[in-house]
């Protein structure tokens, strides 16, 4: 019952279900909802999403499951029948959507970037950590076999101490163009009202907003660097154990005051840690051509770089580049390819055998998130960490609002050096 701190289910009975609740039955949801519900300890208790046909079509699949449209009449009316929820959302619903779960003392899985803004971040991590709960950012690729062996491989000295971190994706969740005006009629199967919820109101429009380019637009969407960056940060981030920046500067378009910027060139600079030398420096490239061609990311014999990826820069000319994904890291000695000598970074085999399967892979972020729901396991990509993460990328996001400008960032205060920056920290 809600005020009361949850108990581990497998200290209740060890063949109890755990109970979920997917919120969000887009793509990714219903690819989330599959994945979760591949445990044999998940029951699929309840399906909401503001869509009637995405939520419909999913129903097929879990004919026991009490489909609602709204997510606050699911959680009100069925909280004693559900343990955890699953919250696929765009990203500007993550917040509000968690965050009522949690304070009904629910488990939360919340899909990538954890929150739009930092202030949300921040009370996500707060919350979670004083209701002790189970949380977990879906961030699969973190326990992909090649990520986790990347970390292993720079924490073990593979480069010495990393100094710069070059990552790059050429997708574009931007819009340099004009906001749309006037407005279209909202299709039937779709409750405008509730998919805005707390953004800004704005009347619908076509192709816009719902099912798949809201990601493009500031209120509600964190552009590429809120899609990929999460996904390419996330292991150079948790492998030199960072924090949160020092300075954060976005090379970029004037702000348009609807869209983000189709390209973005962001350079963070971090305090160091024992991986990295006295300070970091981040860079980050996203849109067409990305990312600027540089000695730092030639690859030998000329090769081409991988489409989306992040080179850690270190000691002696060495190199490790990390492609995304499903490919092996690969390192680099004074501009010549090197066997990985895996076995020594990983003597008692550990990590087992490369795995090259997706739909393999792909399970076993959820099924650590309902194992440690359960009691029997420990989730890796926990609020207390994803919150950081996604701290350092909306920094960026916000960056992009004063091109060229550096800003600089106080973690202890959660505030700007620069005052006109801190109204976007909160988006009020």
């Amino acid at each position: 019952m809600a005020g009361m701190l949850p108990i581990s289910l497998s200290a209740l009975n060890p063949e109890k279900k755990l109970r979920i609740a997917q919120i969000g039955l887009g793509v990714q949801g219903v690819s989330d909802l599959n994945d979760t519900a591949s445990h044999p300890a998940v029951e699929v208790v309840a399906l909401c999403d503001v869509d009637s046909t995405n939520l419909n079509n999913a129903a097929k699949n879990y004919p026991k499951a009490r489909k609602f449209i709204d997510y606050q009449e699911m959680l009100d009316s069925m909280g004693d029948e559900i343990d955890a929820v699953v919250v696929s959302t765009p990203d500007h619903n993550h917040a509000p959507v968690s965050l009522k779960a949690m304070n009904m003392d629910k488990h939360v899985y919340c899909q990538k970037p954890l929150t739009h803004f930092v202030s949300e971040s921040r009370e996500m991590a707060k919350v979670a950590k004083d209701r002790k709960l189970v949380t977990q950012m879906g961030i699969q690729v973190h326990s992909f076999y090649d990520y986790v062996l990347a970390t292993e491989l720079i924490r073990g000295g593979i480069i010495g101490k990393v100094s710069k971190v070059i990552a790059w994706s050429p997708k574009v969740w931007g819009y340099d163009g004009p906001a749309p005006e006037g407005s279209d009629p909202v299709p039937e199967d779709l409750n405008w009202e509730l998919w805005q919820g707390n953004a800004p109101k704005r009347p619908y429009k076509d192709g816009f907003y719902h099912p798949s380019n809201w990601r493009k637009i500031l209120d509600y969407g964190c552009g590429t660097l809120g899609d990929m960056g999460v996904h390419i940060f996330d292991t150079p981030y948790n492998a030199l154990e960072l924090q949160v920046p020092i300075t954060v500067k976005n090379d970029c378009r004037p702000p348009n005051g609807f869209g983000h910027p189709e390209k973005n060139h962001v350079t963070y600079t971090f305090p160091g840690t024992k991986y990295t030398a006295d300070n970091l420096t981040w860079v980050w490239y996203d849109g067409k051509g990305a990312p600027e061609p540089q000695p730092e990311l030639e690859l030998p014999g000329g090769e081409e770089l991988p489409d989306q990826g992040a080179m850690f820069i270190g000691e002696n000319d060495q190199r490790l580049l990390l492609p995304h994904f499903m490919e092996l890291p690969r390192l680099i000695v004074k501009g010549e390819y090197q066997p990985l000598e895996i076995e020594k970074y990983d003597p008692k085999g550990k990590l087992g055998e490369p795995v090259r399967d997706y739909a393999g892979e792909s399970p076993k972020h959820y099924h650590q998130f309902v194992n440690a729901c359960l009691g029997k396991a420990e989730a890796s990509a926990p609020f207390s960490y994803a919150s950081k993460l996604t701290e350092v990328i909306l920094l960026g996001v916000i960056a992009a609002q004063f091109p060229g400008k550096q800003l600089h960032w106080d973690g202890v205060k959660a505030q700007f050096r620069e005052e006109k920056a801190n109204k976007f920290i909160s988006g009020v």
